[in-house]
């Protein structure tokens, strides 16, 4: 799916740490712990909550955030829509990582089962 410059601009500047409070709150106010948030980073990018701390600290941009990743090789299978994009159409590298790391925050706070949000066989 094609983004626009604009949007793909918007989600590189976006800061990690203000959009961070959202997730907490969206997946324990379903009953979800801080610790299953930190174990979806976790698979997703490689940082465990010491570093994910670190980085909210820093303030840094969702590009800084994505660069420093370690993207898990499985990410690929993360389908489905989010904010109103198809997942797997998403023509801006930077933008699809962004929505990998919503869609499984949404997973999450739906109720989905650990193993399957973690895309294990």
């Amino acid at each position: 799916m094609k983004t626009t410059p604009e949007h793909n601009k918007r989600v590189a500047e976006m800061k990690f740490f203000s959009v961070w409070p959202h997730y907490v709150t969206k997946i324990e106010k379903k009953g979800r712990t801080i610790e299953e948030l930190y174990q979806v980073i976790e698979w997703l990018t490689g940082f465990n909550e010491k570093k994910t701390q670190k980085l909210i600290d820093e303030k840094v941009t969702f590009k800084t955030f994505f660069e420093r990743a370690n993207l898990n090789p499985n990410a690929h299978l993360i389908k489905g829509v989010i904010c109103g994009y198809r997942i797997e159409e998403i023509d801006n590298p930077l933008t699809q990582k962004a929505r990998y790391l919503d869609k499984l925050i949404d997973e999450l706070a739906k109720g989905r089962k650990m193993h399957k949000i973690l895309r294990e066989v």
